[in-house]
């Protein structure tokens, strides 16, 4: 299995499979990952995505020994092979726009397209012996998966492209102080945070979620007016929600809510 799944508390957890390779994105594994990604964003018992790797590395990106050994035979045209790489290319539009929290937990090397789909995701939280790098220049490649566009909105365009350029490896200290993660935790504890956050977005109000992404999107890509519009249109939605209702109770009862997503 390159793509393992698990399911526990209203959370999906997807694990990146091939150790062997540090997840390098090779094999089934992508094919495998777009299609739980997109049975994921309209799955009504799942409340948050987790994205990681197996072993000692998030992922590496392209799996660049298959193709030095011409284990990948190369696409008929560039035109085709443009077409192949787009569609899976999905999984990053995936993780950032489906209608629930997604969180990359970044666990040593995020390298390349590995990096993009770490940052595709709504949150990163990582170990302290994790590692990031573009790596693309270094292999003569202009990069793929998003990356430009969620490493320009983190840090700028002016550093976006001095990673990009230089493909700098940054530590720990460098990806938190560049804003590149939401928390850093010991390496032992990383499992443990990511849990916690991930069981408390899991069981949290869906529907609110969905607009908040929504929201977001709108917030990242149009105008003032239109996120207004939007979060007009979202308030009006959810406070028609069963989650709402609850929460009144809850907090008229002075009690946490349990939501159900409805």
């Amino acid at each position: 299995m390159e793509l393992l799944q698990e399911r526990a508390e209203g959370v999906l957890w997807l694990t990146m499979n091939r150790p062997e390779v540090l997840n390098a994105l090779g094999g089934n594994m992508m094919w495998d990952l777009l299609t739980a990604l997109t049975e994921a964003a309209t799955d009504p018992e799942i409340g948050c995505v987790v994205l990681t790797g197996a072993g000692r590395g998030f992922s590496a990106g392209g799996d660049m020994k298959a193709r030095a050994t011409g284990a990948k035979p190369p696409p008929a045209t560039p035109e085709a092979g443009a077409d192949e790489l787009r569609s899976r290319m999905e999984c990053s539009r995936l993780l950032h726009e489906m209608p629930k929290p997604t969180i990359a937990m970044v666990n040593g090397v995020a390298a390349g397209a590995g990096m993009s789909l770490a940052l595709a995701c709504d949150m990163r939280i990582a170990g302290t012996s994790a590692r990031m790098t573009t790596a693309f220049a270094n292999m003569g490649f202009s990069g793929d998966f998003g990356g430009h566009y969620f490493l320009a909105k983190l840090v700028g365009p002016a550093k976006a492209r001095e990673l990009y350029f230089t493909g700098a490896k940054l530590d720990s200290a460098q990806m938190e102080k560049l804003g590149l993660v939401n928390r850093l935790v010991p390496d032992e504890q990383l499992r443990a945070e990511t849990e916690k956050l991930a069981r408390q977005l899991g069981q949290g109000p869906r529907v609110a979620w969905r607009y908040m992404k929504r929201n977001m999107k709108v917030a990242e890509e149009g105008t003032l007016a239109e996120a207004l519009d939007a979060e007009a249109i979202g308030m009006m939605r959810t406070r028609e929600t069963e989650d709402h209702q609850e929460a009144l109770r809850a907090f008229m009862e002075k009690r946490p809510p349990r939501f159900q997503g409805k």
